[in-house]
């Protein structure tokens, strides 16, 4: 039989994708029987020189019918393009895969070449792929892969390659996809005589044949590998141009993966019994060869006494059984332990054996192998979050160090260890960025005492990047907008502690030199510049013609600055009058509170200079970030100067009570928008709207006065307003609301007000809530749905968010969040809101509404009394998820601030008495 009717006989195909794997769940103890290849399949089939010289022999054949000459001509033609091509090397062609079904002995001498092509472990998908493509029947319905002789011979020839590669799962995990590599292990079972139908867990492994133990060890191993491996984040490939096919052979891969994790983390806890049994074997395993395999694959009566549990196979000692079940047990419980932080002992233990015997060994002995980096990083890890205090050498390492200080907020320490560490360079970039994304979120929280800590932090962190040659980052780019002599002090020590000169090598003095001078040239303000020229450090790293040169091209740069090459103690430049006349009129322009005078100073400015930014001049000219955005995209640099002081300005005086002055500095900024920005218009009405509230407020509304109609309607109007693309401030809607509530416009909140501005603005619905309760609370009956709805509101705000999560090992843990995202808004936004309120009945509500919220709580001792309190719930279906310590808190603040309005409200007192006679 030639190889042109055997490749027909069989049936062959060229490979298909590698998602057409149907593997399915893992399976578990199945059987089945290879039989051996047959013999001599392959020994008639010509080889591949010789199909390549029949090919040349029919380019120099004589066409039919061709005159003799013509023939004769093209024959030497052809051949002596044979003759020149002849001596040209060629790429031998790829070995197909259904070669090795012809011949037996091809797979072993294809594995044994320096660089085979396919690699190994394409054959494994290509044998895998063809022994699972369905057939189809004579009606054309699909069927499964057929139990024949053909599919068994390509699973025997998978698993000869990875007994080739020693059954390495390093190897094999990257480049395999889970699919085939979960059919290839269960063939592995199938193989290994597994017991059909049994639980790995429930089989004793010391009983077993050392392959068959191995081949269950290492399916365990690669389950709870692939576990963890799905843990972790994974980079999503950029898509090419969309082809259906692959598209749809992607998916099917990928929702085949996800079927395949399902099973193995359901069976995680089995694969770690399993596994921890395996460590008390205390005995050598064999694993699965080429020769076992093909002893396997015989017939029983030619196997010649050798059966699988000989020790024909690959011999691994109990050491290195142990040193690799550890690590992966250590990886899977260090990954439980994000839900169960008790499970990190089990993972120190498990990392620091494998360590242990890595020492002892050495990791090139080892038939599997294990990546140190990564262990020495797990138990880095595993130290810092189970240290204790017999475990000095780990609580030596900066790692625990920094961990116990953010622990306990001890940030000093954590400064210090951070700007000892730029000496030594031992902490990773990575840590280091991932402290100081911590500290950032931590203040954003709040916590306005850690803004100093982070820019510590992040000084440290940037000189440490100008050490190693990387790029400044750009937060500290954001913190040093607005410097300041404290911030320059500390950045010059954490410079000077970071180098040692004596020892650094001539690189290290030039990128910190190039950075101080980069920083010069940065600063504006004169004083802060001198301070870094005349520092020691910058006097050492810089020469006397790098310090003129610097010199000059600040003098280029801005007429202001003109510092002598060395440090006196006069630095200005006196023939220099303009920068004294610079200087002069910056100190006036933060002074002045006239509009007029601003604009006059700010045009002098910029007739003298127009490269600078006069609306840093001053660290107290904030604007929110809202408007900022806006305002600082006026392309005319004298317009965006303006605009920004006259609203800082403006904005400074509401804030200090000086509203006569605000209100000039907002009409002359108006008047100037109004001009070329309706969006910058709107805001400024936006502005002046609220400080005419708070004028009311202070003046008028203080003795009783209600408010004008007109006031009334522009904040009705505010309230209404629907212009797209129009930055808000959310005090303004609250004020609003708090104003309406205040002169008891409750038929507006409660009947007019449109119902998409309730939906859309939670202190509109809260306003509304209370407003409806409040109207019907004076009538004959106490309306419960309005006050059953406000009840619901405030419950929520005050609830704890509780998540129920189960881990892998089954257990369900409590997650709580202190503050909830349920409700329309949080705690301390509404406790913010109430103190803006001073109408007796809507406190009186609210008060009421707290002491009935506080009294619902099961382990009170006292109730406590308030008026209209029988109009509220008498229960809570979730008792656990409401925070009542923060509630208790909040009757307490309320009643303080309910007093400090009307010192003589009866009702409020009895609150305030029940409160402490309770304590």
């Amino acid at each position: 039989m030639d190889w042109v009717s055997a490749s027909r006989g069989w049936g062959l195909t060229y490979p298909a994708s590698r998602a057409a794997l149907s593997t399915g769940a893992p399976r578990r103890g199945a059987e089945s029987r290879f039989p051996p290849p047959e013999r001599g399949g392959g020994s008639q089939r010509p080889s591949c020189c010789h199909r390549l010289c029949r090919g040349r022999a029919r380019l120099v054949r004589p066409l039919a019918g061709a005159p003799p000459g013509r023939a004769a001509a093209m024959s030497a033609e052809a051949a002596d393009r044979e003759a020149a091509t002849s001596s040209r090397p060629c790429t031998p062609p790829q070995t197909s895969w259904f070669e090795f079904l012809l011949e037996e002995a091809l797979l072993e001498q294809h594995l044994q070449k320096p660089s085979p092509d396919p690699p190994p472990v394409q054959l494994i998908v290509q044998f895998l792929e063809q022994a699972s493509k369905p057939s189809v029947n004579e009606q054309n319905q699909v069927q499964p892969p057929p139990d024949n002789k053909r599919n068994r011979i390509l699973k025997l020839l998978a698993l000869k390659v990875a007994a080739h590669l020693k059954w390495d799962l390093d190897v094999l995990e990257k480049s395999l996809s889970v699919p085939v590599l979960n059919m290839l292990l269960n063939e592995l079972l199938c193989i290994s005589k597994v017991p059909p139908g049994t639980k790995h867990v429930d089989v004793d492994l010391s009983s077993l044949p050392p392959t068959t133990a191995m081949a269950i060890l290492l399916y365990n191993r690669w389950a709870i590998r692939t576990i963890v491996q799905s843990s972790f984040p994974v980079k999503q490939v950029k898509p090419g141009p969309p082809q259906l096919n692959v598209m749809n052979q992607m998916q099917q891969e990928k929702e085949l993966t996800e079927n395949i994790l399902k099973v193995l983390k359901e069976q995680a806890a089995d694969s770690i019994l399993v596994l921890e049994g395996a460590l008390k074997l205390n005995k050598d395993l064999y694993v699965h060869t080429i020769r076992t395999l093909d002893l396997l694959a015989m017939e029983p009566g030619m196997v010649n006494g050798e059966t699988e549990s000989s020790t024909a196979g690959l011999k691994i000692t109990a050491e290195e059984i142990e040193c690799q079940v550890c690590y992966d047990l250590g990886a899977i419980y260090f990954q439980q332990g994000s839900t169960n932080a008790a499970v990190h002992e089990n993972a120190k233990e498990k990392f620091f054996r494998t360590k242990e015997l890595i020492a002892k060994n050495g990791s090139s002995s080892l038939h599997f192998t294990i990546d140190e980096e990564r262990l020495a990083g797990y138990c880095q890890a595993c130290g810092v979050l189970t240290s204790s205090s017999d475990d000095a050498s780990q609580q030596a390492t900066p790692y625990s160090q920094i961990h116990s200080c953010m622990k306990s907020g001890n940030y000093q320490d954590l400064v210090k260890i951070f700007l000892e560490d730029n000496l030594t360079l031992s902490l990773p970039v990575q840590f280091r960025q991932s402290v100081l994304r911590e500290l950032f979120q931590k203040a954003q929280q709040g916590n306005d005492a850690l803004d100093e800590v982070c820019f510590k932090v992040c000084v440290c962190n940037t000189v440490c990047d100008v050490l190693q040659g990387e790029i400044i980052d750009i937060q500290f780019c954001l913190l040093f907008l607005k410097p300041s002599k404290e911030k320059i002090d500390f950045l010059l020590e954490v410079c000077s502690r970071s180098i040692n000169l004596e020892n650094a090598s001539e690189a290290l003095k030039r990128r910190m030199a190039a950075f101080l001078k980069n920083l010069c040239l940065g600063l504006e303000d004169l004083q802060l510049v001198f301070m870094i020229s005349s520092h020691e450090l910058f006097i050492k790293l810089l020469k006397d013609d790098e310090r003129k040169l610097l010199i000059d091209q600040m003098r280029k740069r801005s007429p202001r600055i003109n510092l002598c090459t060395k440090p006196v103690t006069s630095f200005y430049d006196i023939p220099a009058s303009a920068s004294v006349n610079i200087g002069q009129l910056e100190h006036q322009l933060i002074l002045s509170v006239d509009p007029w005078r601003i604009r006059q100073i700010l045009i002098e400015l910029h007739g003298m200079t127009s490269e600078r930014q006069f609306w840093t001049v001053s660290n107290k000219w904030e604007v929110p970030n809202v408007y900022g955005n806006v305002i600082l995209g006026i392309k005319d640099n004298l317009t965006r100067d303006l605009v920004y002081i006259l609203m800082a300005k403006g904005l400074h005086c509401c804030a200090i009570k000086d509203f006569v002055h605000a209100k000039q500095l907002f009409a002359a900024c108006l008047e100037l928008v109004t001009e070329f920005s309706p969006k910058l218009r709107q805001v400024m009405l936006n502005e002046m709207l609220l400080l005419d509230i708070y004028t009311h407020e202070a003046g008028p509304g203080a003795s009783g006065e209600r408010p004008p109609s007109d006031l009334i309607s522009r904040v009705r109007g505010y309230l209404e307003m629907r212009v797209p693309d129009i930055p808000l401030r959310q005090v303004i809607a609250e004020e609003c609301v708090a104003f309406l509530l205040n002169w008891r416009e409750n038929e507006y909140l409660t009947m007019q007000v449109p119902l998409p501005l309730v939906q859309t603005n939670p202190y509109v619905k809260l306003g509304q809530l209370l407003a409806a309760t409040c109207k019907e609370l004076p009538g004959p009956k106490e309306s419960r749905r309005t006050a059953k709805d406000l009840w619901e509101v405030v419950v929520q705000i005050c609830s704890v968010s509780n998540q129920h999560k189960r881990g892998n090992d089954g257990r369900v843990s409590l997650i709580k969040h202190r503050e909830s995202t349920l409700g329309i808004m949080y705690r301390s936004e509404l406790l913010s809101f109430i103190k803006k309120l001073r109408e007796p009945l809507v406190l009186t509500t609210i008060l009421s509404l707290f002491v009935k919220l506080h009294n619902v709580r099961e382990d009170i001792v006292n109730d406590i009394a308030a008026e209209h309190i029988s109009i509220w719930p008498s229960s809570i279906p979730n008792l656990q998820s409401v925070d009542f310590e923060a509630v208790a808190v909040t009757v307490k603040e309320l009643v303080s601030y309910a007093l400090t309005i009307n010192p003589n409200n009866h009702f409020w007192l009895i609150i305030q008495a029940d409160i402490y006679f309770g304590k």
